[in-house]
This record gives structure tokens, sequence and C-alpha cells, in this order.
């Protein structure tokens, strides 16, 4: 088998794994929170300190997937296609 057919089925394989992935478990960790929802500080002893709630996950801690904003498009498209 040619090594360019090997590798383009190996990343057909990773990118439909990752759809599917998106499609199960839509929600990953906050980046910037590491999924706490809020910032953590710390006092001036050193002891961690609940810091405010994160801007980007909006205090939940989750963020949707960018493979699923790709599966919300293509399921809007396919509902949507008749009209």
């Amino acid at each position: 088998m040619p090594p360019e057919l090997t590798a383009s089925a190996l990343i057909f394989l990773i990118t439909l794994c990752y759809l599917v992935l998106c499609y199960a478990s839509p929600y990953g960790r906050c980046r910037r929170c590491d999924g706490f929802g809020f910032h953590i500080g710390t006092t001036r002893k050193g002891r961690p300190l609940r810091g405010k709630d994160c801007r980007r996950c909006k205090g939940h801690g989750f963020r949707l997937r960018p493979g699923r904003h790709v599966v919300n498009a293509l399921i809007r498209y396919w509902q949507h296609r008749d009209r």
C-alpha cells in the first residue's frame, strides 16, 4: 500500500473519531479556568482564594468543543435543507 494512502486513511480515521467524540461529549473543560469556573488567586499567606467567575465560560467551567460547532452546523444544514 502506498504511504500516502495510509497517511490519508489515518487522518480520516482520527477526524472521524474526533467528530464521534464531539457528538457524544460536546463539552470540554474551559482552558482558561481549567474547569473550575473561576480564577484561583492566593492570599498573602499563600492560601488559595476563590477569584472572579471566568469570563470565557461564564462560571460554568465548560466550553463547547470546536468540532461540536461543526457537528451543530451539519445538523442545522441537514434539518433545514428542504426549506
